[in-house]
Parts: C-alpha cells; structure tokens; sequence
C-alpha cells in the first residue's frame, strides 16, 4: 500500500518561485501538502512491547527498519514511535524505542 494514496495535493504558483518556473517552462507545479503528524499517544506508547537501541553513528531508520522487521519500508514506523520524523533529529548516543511487534505498532500508528 503507498504512502502517498490519500495525501492532499496543492497547486504551488508562489512569485517567489516564478523564475524556476519560467527554467522548467511551467506557470506552477501541483505538489503533496505537507501532513500534520499525530504521533501516538503515551498511554499507547507504553502498551506496545519495545527494544531500547542505542543510536550510533552511521545508524539509519531504513536500515533498523530492515534488521528488526526483515523490510526497510516500515522506517517510518520507528520514527513515528520515537516522534523523530527523519534521521536528522535523533542524534549519536540517544536512546530510541523499536516496537517488537511490527503487527501491533502498524496498529496504533497511521
């Protein structure tokens, strides 16, 4: 199932991009809105059996993803979990959370 199935679309015509526009030979370009993330609640949170995993440089959430749940496309759900939308806002030495069970984690996450 794609990600991007039920993600709004826009039309982007901003003056601010119109010389980028006039490269490509374009008035505006229809991108994805940008979706609000709700990330799972606490009480949730504690309920799914997880793994604390010390983050180490090189580490990657596709590659976590891949080693935990034998698929790297299931990286957003560790994100999700540890509320870090990419790899950039989970620094060297933190602790991160793996839900065990990716069955009950896709469960409670979107």
């Amino acid at each position: 199932m794609s990600r991007y199935k039920n993600k709004q679309l826009a039309l982007n015509n901003e003056k601010m991009y119109d010389k980028l526009f006039k490269k490509r030979g374009v008035k505006n370009i229809v991108q994805f809105r940008t979706p609000k993330k709700n990330y799972v609640p606490a009480e949730v949170f504690r309920a799914i059996e997880m793994q604390e995993y010390v983050w180490k440089w090189g580490d990657s959430l596709w590659r976590l993803s891949a080693e935990f749940y034998g698929d790297p496309r299931y990286w957003w759900v560790i994100a999700s979990f540890n509320r870090k939308p990419t790899e950039c806002h989970i620094k060297t030495g933190e602790t991160i959370y793996i839900p065990l069970y990716l069955a009950d984690a896709l469960q409670v996450v979107e």
